[in-house]
């Protein structure tokens, strides 16, 4: 298995990606966008790979802040962690077995909070991010799903509200970064 060590990586899809701590790449590395792809629950063994996506992915949302550091890019491997023993993660693999998107969800009090939505830069504009999406929702059964984006990423709201996502709330974290916060709230008919 490749291991990519400390310090930054260079391929074809990214320039200088800084990574903390050594992590296997074969999954992200070998992907091939033209196959069908399939969603199927993660396991602890593919935490890193995901967290290696979570790294390539998130470049474009921190371009749209002129390269700040953003939350996504300094999460650790012990938060990703974290984040599935707390909940689920769902993995986006291609006929190749590489990982080429992923979302992360949880549950509290009757809303299932999503997070992390991610595809891969090369495979974008598919409609993975709605597949993922969508999938998750049929993981975590409920009335409620709520989740937020930057302002700045009007991609993704525009992807959140074509699939029944409203804005119900917006945060100012700072000068440059605000939230907005999105919901979709279904009767019992829609379930």
């Amino acid at each position: 298995m490749k291991q990519l060590a400390s310090g930054f990586f260079s391929a074809p899809f990214c320039s200088r990606l800084a990574i903390i701590t050594i992590l296997p790449i074969d999954n992200v590395l070998k992907m091939n966008p033209t196959s069908t792809p399939i969603i199927v629950k993660a396991d602890a063994s593919d935490l890193p790979s995901i967290l290696l996506l979570q790294y390539l992915a998130y470049q474009s949302e921190a371009a749209l802040f002129g390269g700040k550091t953003i939350p996504p890019l300094q999460q650790t491997l012990d938060e990703v962690v974290a984040e599935f023993n707390a909940g689920i993660i769902l993995k986006m693999i291609d006929s190749d077995g590489a990982i080429i998107g992923s979302i992360r969800a949880r549950e509290n009090e009757g809303t299932v909070y999503i997070g992390k939505l991610m595809v891969h830069p090369e495979c974008r504009h598919c409609g993975y991010g709605t597949m993922l999406l969508l999938e998750i929702e049929k993981y975590c059964p409920s009335n409620r799903y709520e989740l937020f984006t930057s302002t700045r990423s009007i991609d993704n709201i525009r992807l959140y509200e074509r699939n029944g996502y409203k804005i119900f709330d917006r945060k100012i974290v700072d000068g440059e970064l605000e939230f907005v916060f999105m919901e979709k709230v279904l009767n019992k008919a829609q379930k």
